[in-house]
């Protein structure tokens, strides 16, 4: 790879952490204001919300986040504390834990995801919407 090819990778790799740390803060100091979690607390929620059974494995749920397991479980215990999951021992296998989520954390998700949305919208543009050719 030439000098200028080098450069470029770094300076793009940069340009995305400036980005990342910009819309991380403004998304955890907006969800932090307005509903009392942050971020961690919010893509946790989102992921069961979206996982469209609203129990996951806390194993699987490490999977899908960004989050080491150590952070994961004390993110988990926020929530639980805050009475928006729940966690048990699954049924099928008793070294696992299940996370729940409860009617409570529905509700603060449903909130929060508004906001989250709009601090997105404010600091990420979206990606062109390819035209199609009439077939």
């Amino acid at each position: 790879m030439s000098d200028a090819g080098e450069e470029a990778i770094v300076r793009r790799w940069r340009d995305l952490l400036a980005c990342y740390s910009t819309v991380s803060c403004a998304l955890d100091r907006a969800l932090q204001d307005a509903h009392g979690i942050g971020m961690s607390e919010f893509e946790a929620l989102d992921r069961l919300v979206d996982a469209t059974c609203e129990q996951r494995r806390m194993h699987d749920l490490a999977g899908d986040m960004y989050l080491s397991q150590s952070a994961l479980s004390r993110t988990v215990a926020r929530l639980e504390r805050a009475g928006l999951v729940e966690r048990t021992m699954c049924a099928d296998d008793r070294r696992a834990i299940s996370v729940t989520l409860t009617e409570a954390g529905r509700e603060r998700h449903a909130q929060a995801r508004r906001t989250q949305r709009a601090v997105l919208a404010e600091h990420l543009v979206p990606e062109p919407v390819p035209v199609r050719a009439n077939a």
